[in-house]
C-alpha cells in the first residue's frame, strides 16, 4: 500500500481562483482550523497550482495540499519534478502531486500542444520525471509520491505501476470499485465527490446541473460514464442532464445522505475521498465546508 498520509477526507475546490489571494489564504486557514486534512486544487487557466500551493502551505501549519491535477502539458518533466521536490522538501509530508493529461480542448486549443496520444505521453513523461536531474536539497522519498487522474483501465493500470495510485474525478462509487479492481489492493485511490448540501430536490439538482454541464462536454468524462453503464441520452443537452446521471455524480441532500455516499466510496475501495461542495454562486463555500467538516471528521 502506498504510504500517502493525507487523511480520509479532503476538500477539492477550484473556487479559490475566483478570489483574491488574501481571501484564499484565509479560507485555507479556516479549513485547517476545521480539522480538514487535505485541500485539493486544480489547474486550468487560473493560478499556477504550485505557486498557489506554496502560498497556501506557507499560510498554514498542518494543512496538506494536493494538486487535482497539475497538467503534464504545462511543464516539461524536469520542471514538474523540480516543482514537486521543491514543495516536498520545504513542507515535509504536506504536499501530494496529482498529475493528469487534462482534456483535448485545454491542451490543443488553449495550450497549442498535440493531444493525439495522451496515454503514451503520460507514460513517457513519468519515466522522464524519474530520471530528471535535481541539484538542490532533496526531500524524503515518502514525500515525493504521485497520483494520476485516471478513469479508464489503461490509465488506471499506469497509475498503479508508474505512480502511487489514482485520483478519479467526476465519478461514482461504482467507478471506485472498478478502479480498485483494476489497480489492485496496493495502489492509493482518492476519488473526488461533488456534493450539494441541500435537501430540496429541485434546488439541489439545479445547482448540480450548473456545475456538471462543462464536464458533460468533455469526452474523457462522457466516455467514462458510458463505460459505467450510462447512455449519451442522459446528457443530450449537457446543460440539462437526466436526474439519473445528476444523482449518480452529485451527492445531495442531508449530511447523513452525503455521509452515506462517502461511505459507499470507502466500501468500494477508496483510501481517501475529497469533497467538492457546489453552490449556486461563486462565493467560497465556507458554510458548506463547516457543515461537512463537522459531519465527516
Amino acid at each position: 500500500m502506498a504510504t500517502i498520509d493525507i487523511g480520509r477526507i479532503g476538500i477539492w475546490t477550484g473556487i479559490l481562483d475566483a478570489h483574491p489571494a488574501g481571501k484564499a489564504r484565509e479560507a485555507c486557514q479556516e479549513l485547517e482550523a476545521l480539522g480538514v486534512a487535505t485541500l485539493w486544487i486544480p489547474e486550468t487557466v487560473g493560478r499556477d497550482p504550485f505557486v498557489a500551493a506554496a502560498t497556501y502551505l506557507a499560510a498554514t501549519t498542518t494543512l496538506r495540499l494536493a494538486t487535482g491535477i497539475a497538467n503534464i502539458y504545462a511543464r516539461d518533466a524536469l520542471t514538474m519534478s523540480s516543482c514537486q521536490k521543491t514543495l516536498a522538501e520545504a513542507y515535509p509530508g504536506r504536499f501530494l502531486l496529482g498529475l493528469g493529461v487534462s482534456h483535448h480542448h485545454l491542451v490543443e486549443r488553449v495550450r497549442k500542444h498535440d493531444y493525439s496520444k495522451p496515454l503514451s505521453y503520460m507514460q513517457a513523461y513519468l519515466t522522464e520525471m524519474d530520471a530528471a536531474l535535481y541539484m538542490a536539497p532533496k526531500p524524503a522519498d515518502d514525500d515525493c509520491q504521485r497520483v494520476l487522474a485516471a478513469l479508464g483501465p489503461k490509465m488506471l493500470a499506469t497509475a498503479a505501476t508508474q505512480a502511487n495510485g489514482a485520483h478519479p474525478y467526476f465519478t461514482t462509487p461504482e467507478h471506485t470499485q472498478f478502479a480498485r479492481q483494476t489497480m489492485g489492493a496496493d495502489a492509493f485511490l482518492a476519488p473526488e465527490q461533488m456534493v450539494v448540501v441541500e435537501t430540496d430536490p429541485t434546488k439541489a439538482r439545479e445547482i448540480a446541473r450548473a456545475a456538471m454541464h462543462v464536464y458533460l462536454r468533455a469526452p474523457n468524462y462522457t466516455n467514462n460514464l458510458v463505460r459505467m453503464g450510462f447512455d449519451a441520452s442522459d446528457w443530450t443537452d449537457p446543460a440539462n442532464p437526466s436526474d439519473r446521471v445528476v444523482d449518480a455524480i452529485v451527492a445531495w441532500g442531508s449530511l447523513d445522505q452525503i455521509k452515506a455516499r462517502v461511505q459507499a466510496h470507502f466500501d468500494a475501495g477508496a483510501d481517501h475521498v475529497c469533497l467538492q461542495a457546489l453552490r449556486a454562486d461563486r462565493n467560497v463555500p465556507m458554510d458548506e465546508w463547516r457543515a461537512l467538516a463537522g459531519a465527516l471528521n
